[in-house]
């Protein structure tokens, strides 16, 4: 029993440091490699760890998570160098993040069941590449027929496409999984009657939000929310200091001018308008709103965190 413990011991010794020696390799020629022109970069992988599936004697979980842990740092790396101070989130292809797919596309090989890797690819890759994302979760909803989450993300995307019929007929489709919630029928429901709402939009990132898997899904569906938020309140104010101008013949001098009738201003689901301590009229992350008395409006700041409006 000792000798065939042993015969299985070496085998599993040469290749777990076979495969430290390639990661170490990997970091070595990443550091050290060459400056490329941009149209260069991100080429291709380094290693493709899929391809030890079967090979690596019960280690794919861990290897899967290690590509996992790569693509949450690649698009944050990606954001960080980026020298543009304005980044549409609703389109990242200017970041060249050529690796995003290959890298969830290799942990959800190595683990079919990877349902942090779809979640954020559902999230992310809509904004690289669609139908990568739709091939991503696709591969998902087959190695994971009974999980109806997945259907979930697939409709997201498509319904982030402006894909309404498509969206619908997935999100139906997964609300007759065992145990699928309410909420796969009500969305199946919204797709057709008013699929590009800003009511349907807070249903599907407020859901996102409750059940993301990683911080940076969590932080998109956020952003999402006090999108829409803004959105509203931009309006409500807007419309106020129009009605302002139009009784008194000219815009008020500011914006501080109008709160006593921003006060009063009530929101869809009850909500009012965020005044801080010091009486600015701010927005969702509490940045000031930006008036400008030329066209008696108010609008995002330069430096607010919130995405450029849904389209």
């Amino acid at each position: 029993m000792a000798h065939a413990h042993r015969q299985l011991a070496i085998p599993a010794l040469v290749v777990t440091a076979a495969l430290a020696a390639v990661f170490a390799l990997s970091g070595f020629l990443e550091k050290n490699r060459p400056q490329l022109p941009k149209s260069y970069e991100d080429s291709d992988l380094s290693m493709q760890g899929k391809r030890l599936k079967g090979y690596a004697l019960g280690s794919e979980g861990l290897i899967a998570d290690w590509y996992w842990i790569l693509s949450l740092q690649y698009i944050g790396k990606k954001i960080v160098e980026n020298k543009e101070t304005d980044i549409n989130i609703d389109d990242l292809r200017s970041l060249n993040p050529r690796l995003l797919y290959p890298y969830l596309d290799n942990a959800t090989d190595l683990d079919p069941k990877f349902y942090a890797a779809y979640s954020y690819g559902a999230i992310v890759l809509p904004a690289i590449d669609p139908q990568k994302a739709i091939e991503l979760t696709e591969k998902g909803i087959a190695a994971n027929p009974e999980k109806w989450r997945l259907y979930q993300y697939l409709g997201y995307i498509y319904w982030h496409e402006r894909n309404y019929e498509k969206a619908a007929e997935t999100y139906d489709r997964g609300s007759m999984i065992a145990g699928a919630p309410p909420f796969m029928r009500e969305m199946a429901a919204a797709m057709k009657t008013k699929g590009g709402s800003r009511d349907t939009a807070r249903a599907m990132y407020s859901q996102m939000l409750a059940e993301a898997e990683d911080e940076q899904s969590k932080r998109n569906a956020q952003l999402r929310l006090f999108e829409i938020d803004s959105l509203e309140e931009t309006e409500a104010v807007n419309e106020v200091l129009a009605g302002l101008r139009n009784s008194n013949g000219k815009c008020v001098p500011n914006i501080n001018a109008a709160l006593p009738q921003l006060r009063s201003v009530q929101l869809p689901q009850g909500r009012d308008l965020r005044i801080d301590r010091s009486g600015s009229l701010v927005d969702p992350t509490g940045v000031p709103y930006k008036f400008d008395p030329e066209t008696c409006t108010i609008s995002l700041r330069e430096d607010s965190k919130i995405p450029k409006p849904l389209k």
